[in-house]
């Protein structure tokens, strides 16, 4: 397994739309373990494939802490919102890294998806695991946690995030 470089917001890259896998192989297994050591490295709790500069559709996600039992969802969408209300929650990004905002999302959702075994997988997810499989989505899709912000809060964290790249470069 081997870490991979995270792409960081502003990075066109991250709006790139994730394409369709389609078929579950070696190469596609060794992303899933390399994204899952990652995400444990940058002490994240969900990842997509396209932050790591591969434009597939692929999610990791461990909302345990345990580091034991992840999720990896291929091709994974959002068949149904189980339950509309939506519910605030403190939302980080590894791509974003040192920015937390209280967005909205729907608070219960029925996933389904492909596992890492060709199997089909039905989830219904709430709580922590629905926000993350949601925020994991719309990376696929081109989407970050920033657009949900004003436009101004947004140019800050673009204008800090770029100082940032800069200083470290120096």
């Amino acid at each position: 397994m081997s870490t991979l470089k995270i792409l960081l917001f502003p990075d066109p890259r991250l709006r790139t739309k994730a394409v369709e896998i389609e078929s579950v192989n070696d190469e596609i297994k060794k992303l899933a373990k390399d994204m899952i050591e990652t995400m444990h490295q940058g002490n994240g709790i969900g990842l997509a494939a396209t932050q790591v500069n591969v434009h597939k559709r692929l999610i990791v996600v461990d909302v345990g802490g345990d580091q034991k039992k992840p999720l990896v969802l291929i091709n994974p969408r959002i068949k149904e919102i189980l339950e509309p209300e939506l519910t605030p929650y403190s939302e980080g990004c590894l791509s974003v890294p040192g920015f937390y905002e209280e967005l909205e999302r729907p608070k219960k959702v029925k996933i389904s998806a492909v596992g890492l075994k060709s199997e089909e997988i039905e989830l219904d997810a709430d709580g922590v695991l629905a926000v993350v499989i949601q925020h994991e989505i719309d990376h696929l899709d081109g989407k970050m946690m920033v657009d949900f912000l004003s436009n101004l809060k947004r140019e800050r964290i673009r204008k800090k995030l770029l100082k940032q790249k800069k200083e470290a470069v120096n």
